[in-house]
């Protein structure tokens, strides 16, 4: 993918996407607050609504309550088979009385007994769907709404109280009294309740039919709401579902009456044109998110990269060998501008330094003319300790043949071989010989041994870094003791690594012993075994040429001798 893409794809993850996210997620959060709230709202409203409707049922209620405890209802049901007086019907009259009482009747148990204004006859109560409620009531009132007894499909809509009338003393059932209510009295109930616009309240029953509603314009319609189903948490609640093909947000709370719901229905997009407002702005925020991210890419991003391919086109010239500067022809003023100049004098240095390295590799070729001149030297020396070993075995003189032959060998892997990297046995054949040679100086002062397992000899290691360690052993630590000296060189695995240790038994030395001794100057040092190479010299070797995780690790304390751990890495030949 092209880097400009690559840019522009980056803002649009860390810009657009956000501005969306945030916008979609202050949209949807903002409308589920307002659900809330209008639920809050609505149960509130419904809850004032029950208690209003409470109260005006419970009016009439009392009035039936105090009306068939009387006498004169008593006396006239329990005598079905005798005329009712003039008198007898203007007492009824009386105890039935209210503004919203339109009719009613007194039936005994097989007959209408008395009418007031005009009510069903016996047959036509006996057939309604709530006769058999009413008896299993014994006695209490149930209420039957406009749109349960058929009274709103017929147009002429009335709130019927039914009830089962006892004998005052006996209890035994002696008749039935229905009264017709004007449905002005669930209008001025419902009138009060708070709705927002185009809201509407329903008066429900359990077999999902509506009793009353605000609007008045679905009285007796069937409904399927989920909390009239059995096993629904019929408690308070809210839910958004469609209602009358229009999805609305529905708040239901158990009416007093048991028998009976309350709900309010208001339709969803009431409640989101509240929200689109944050929606319009989130759209607004998307869209400048949008024009910003490619003006930054016409105007900043585009000129960027342009920079960036005039650099990578110059490198891929300097790869075939082309100095060429890049010329610009508008100057930015910024970090492009540096990076345009920092690659023009890159190239030059890049010229330059191949003139030097032509002029050194002239120089380099004198040199070399030298130095086969200079070869002669050691096959000088080569060649005298030849002479010297062959007049030793004609004297019979063997330690002086073993020195000689020893001090050539090592002379030969120190001088004479080429290759830097060399086998690990080979790197310990050098240490031997040398120890061999310090045996016949400090004669029996000390002993060593050199293990090295053979799966280990064939890994290639750097010249010349354990007989720097040996020295520094035998010259620091063995030389100053008064007993024999022991020093003991051993190779292990260590992962993909090589340790080689080499421990001595001599005096040891602390902490400021080493740092003094790190931190000379070996340039100005005269002696031999303290010039060249020494431990530090052994460090930085290493350091240089395996990295920074492989060197020397020193282990010492005074009175304990001392470990030089050296650490290598496995390299195959």
């Amino acid at each position: 993918m092209k880097l400009r893409r690559k840019i522009l794809l980056a803002i649009i993850l860390l810009v657009f996407i956000p501005v969306i996210l945030m916008g979609s997620i202050s949209y949807y959060s903002f409308s589920h607050t307002m659900e809330k709230k209008s639920s809050n709202f609505y149960w509130v409203s419904l809850l004032e609504t029950d208690r209003k409707l409470r109260f005006a049922l419970s009016e009439l209620t009392t009035i039936s309550n105090s009306a068939i405890t009387q006498p004169a209802i008593q006396k006239t049901l329990k005598q079905p088979d005798f005329a009712i007086t003039y008198e007898q019907k203007q007492d009824i009259n009386n105890l039935i009385n209210h503004p919203m009482i339109t009719s009613f009747g007194l039936y005994s148990k097989n007959k209408l007994l008395y009418q007031y204004n005009e009510a069903m006859s016996f047959g036509e109560l006996s057939a309604q769907s709530w006769f058999e409620a009413m008896k299993q009531a014994e006695g209490r009132p149930i209420w039957v709404g406009p749109g349960e007894n058929g009274s709103a499909a017929a147009g002429n809509p009335v709130l019927i109280q039914a009830r089962i009338v006892k004998d005052y003393y006996s209890l035994e059932d002696i008749g039935a009294v229905v009264i017709y209510v004007k449905p002005d009295l669930l209008d001025q109930v419902f009138w009060d309740a708070a709705t927002l616009k185009q809201g509407d309240i329903l008066l429900v029953n359990k077999q999902g039919k509506i009793v009353f509603d605000k609007s008045g314009n679905h009285i007796g319609e069937a409904t399927e709401f989920p909390f009239l189903a059995d096993g629904y948490d019929n408690e308070r609640g809210y839910y958004v579902d469609n209602y009358l093909g229009e999805k609305s947000l529905i708040t239901y709370l158990p009416s007093y009456n048991k028998d009976w719901y309350l709900a309010a229905i208001t339709p969803s997009r009431m409640i989101a044109s509240e929200s689109v407002s944050i929606r319009n702005i989130a759209v607004i925020l998307v869209l400048v998110s949008l024009i910003s991210a490619f003006l930054f890419d016409r105007f900043f991003v585009r000129r960027l990269v342009g920079s960036i391919i005039s650099a990578v086109n110059g490198m891929k010239r300097v790869q075939q060998g082309i100095f060429v500067p890049i010329m610009t022809t508008v100057k930015a003023e910024d970090e492009r501008d540096l990076l345009i100049d920092g690659f023009n004098r890159m190239s030059k240095q890049i010229v330059e330094l191949i003139e030097q390295v032509q002029k050194e590799q002239n120089r380099k070729k004198e040199v070399e003319l030298q130095a086969l001149v200079a070869q002669i030297n050691p096959h000088f020396i080569y060649n005298s300790l030849e002479s010297i070993n062959s007049m030793a075995v004609l004297e019979g003189n063997r330690n002086i043949s073993k020195m000689v032959v020893s001090l050539g060998k090592l002379l030969r892997i120190s001088i004479s071989e080429n290759q830097e990297m060399i086998p690990l046995a080979m790197e310990m054949e050098h240490v031997r010989h040398y120890m061999d040679i310090q045996k016949f100086r400090f004669e029996d002062k000390f002993s060593y041994q050199i293990e090295v397992p053979e799966e280990l000899k064939f890994y290639k290691t750097q010249k010349l870094i354990v007989q720097p360690i040996v020295e520094n052993a035998l010259y620091h630590a063995i030389e100053p003791m008064e007993g024999n000296g022991i020093i003991s060189i051993t190779a292990g695995e260590y992962g993909n690594d090589i340790v080689i240790d080499v421990r001595d038994n001599g005096p040891g030395f602390d902490q400021f012993t080493l740092l003094s001794l790190w931190s000379k100057d070996w340039s100005t040092l005269k002696k031999y075994r303290e010039n060249g190479v020494g431990l530090k010299n052994v460090h930085e070797r290493l350091h240089l040429q395996f990295g920074g995780y492989y060197g020397i690790m020193i282990c010492s304390s005074p009175g304990f001798g001392s470990i030089i751990r050296i650490r290598i890495p496995k390299m195959v030949p």
